[in-house]
C-alpha cells in the first residue's frame, strides 16, 4: 500500500499536544529541546501547559505544530518506521515546512526559527481587524473565484485554501470578505462562515510577510529532501532547494491547493495518507476528496504504538 505522510497546519493546535510523546520517547523529547533552544525560550512549556490564547498566537502555533509533528515522526522511527516507506510528503500551509523538516531538507532548529519569523511576519502584515477570512461551502473553485471577483469592488478578496470536499476558504480585506459572505447564498453556496483568525492569510495582503520570508529563506541552508515534497502553490513535487525556496515565498500570498495536492497523490499511486502530528483535520479532508484513500492520524503514544503494531 503506497503511502504519503501529511502534516497539519494552523488550527490543529491544542494545549497538551505531544505531551505523551515527550514523556515516552527520548527521540521526541530531543525535538522539543532542539526547538526550545533554537527559539531561546521554553515553547514546550506553552505547548504542554498553555495558556491556550498564547499557544493560538500565530507566532507560537506555527513552530509548536511543527515540533509536535517532528516529535511524532521521531517516535515512529524509534519504533522501526523509515521515511523511505513513504512515496511523498506534504503539508497544509505551515505543514509544508514540517514536511521539509521530515524529509531532511531543513533542520528542525532552522524550521522552528523560520516558522517563528513567518508567524510574526504574517501577523504584522495587516493591522488587526482590517483583514478577514471565511469558509465557503458547496461551491466549486470557479464559482468561488467568481464570487470573490463580484465581492471585491476594488479591494482584495481571493481564494486562499482549496481544502476539498466543497470547502474553499477566502481571504482579504474585511469589507470585501463580508460582502462575499452576504452574496454567497445567492450564488448557490450551502453556507458561508466567517472564520476567527488573526490575519487574512494566503492572499495579496500578505506581501510584506512574503518579502520577510524571502530574506529569511535566503539565509537558510536547504538540502535536497530525501523524498519529494508536494508544494502548496503548485500541487506538485519538487526536490530542488532553489525551487523549494521560491515556492515557500509564493506560498505566503498564494493559494493552498490542498485538494489538488491530495488528488495528485492519489493519481500517482498513493493509497494511504498518514497524518503526522496534532489532530485529524487532514485525514477528514482526504476522505472527502477521495473516499478510496485509507487514512491514519498519529500524534499520541497510543497512535504510534497502534501504527507500529499494524506494521508488524
Amino acid at each position: 500500500m503506497a503511502m504519503a505522510l501529511v502534516f497539519p497546519g494552523q488550527g490543529s493546535q491544542s494545549v497538551g499536544m505531544g505531551r505523551t510523546l515527550y514523556d515516552s520517547f527520548a527521540e521526541s523529547r530531543a525535538i522539543f529541546e532542539e526547538v526550545d533552544e533554537a527559539l531561546g525560550e521554553k515553547l514546550s512549556t506553552l505547548i504542554f501547559d498553555g495558556p491556550e490564547d498564547q499557544l493560538t498566537l500565530t507566532a507560537n502555533a506555527q513552530p509548536a505544530l511543527m515540533a509536535v509533528s517532528m516529535a511524532a515522526l521521531r517516535a515512529l522511527e524509534a519504533k522501526g518506521f523509515s521515511l523511505t516507506e513513504a512515496r511523498y510528503v506534504a503539508g497544509h500551509s505551515l505543514g509544508e515546512y514540517s514536511a521539509l523538516a521530515a524529509a531532511g531538507a531543513i533542520t528542525a532548529a532552522d524550521t522552528a526559527r523560520l516558522l517563528r519569523i513567518r508567524g510574526t511576519a504574517m501577523q504584522m502584515a495587516v493591522p488587526q481587524g482590517e483583514g478577514a477570512m471565511a469558509a465557503i461551502l458547496g461551491l466549486d473553485a470557479d464559482a468561488v473565484l467568481a464570487l470573490c471577483e463580484a465581492a471585491a469592488e476594488g479591494q482584495v478578496c481571493e481564494p486562499a485554501n482549496d481544502n476539498g470536499g466543497g470547502q474553499i476558504v477566502i481571504s482579504g480585506d474585511k469589507a470585501a470578505i463580508d460582502r462575499a459572505v452576504a452574496l454567497a447564498p445567492e450564488r448557490g453556496a450551502k453556507r458561508a462562515i466567517p472564520l476567527s483568525v488573526s490575519a487574512p492569510f494566503h492572499c495579496r495582503l500578505m506581501q510584506p510577510a512574503a518579502e520577510r520570508m524571502q530574506a529569511a529563506l535566503a539565509e537558510t541552508v536547504i538540502a535536497a529532501p530525501s523524498i519529494p515534497v508536494i508544494s502548496n502553490v503548485t500541487a506538485s513535487p519538487t526536490s530542488a532547494p532553489d525551487e523549494i525556496r521560491e515556492r515557500l515565498v509564493r506560498q505566503v500570498t498564494g493559494q493552498v491547493r490542498w485538494r489538488e495536492s491530495v488528488e495528485f497523490l492519489a493519481r500517482n499511486g498513493v493509497t494511504r495518507l498518514v497524518e503526522i502530528g496534532s489532530g485529524k483535520v487532514l485525514s477528514g479532508l482526504a476522505r472527502r476528496i477521495d473516499k478510496n484513500l485509507v487514512t491514519s492520524a498519529i500524534g499520541t503514544v497510543d497512535e504510534v504504538r497502534a501504527f507500529s503494531g499494524e506494521r508488524g
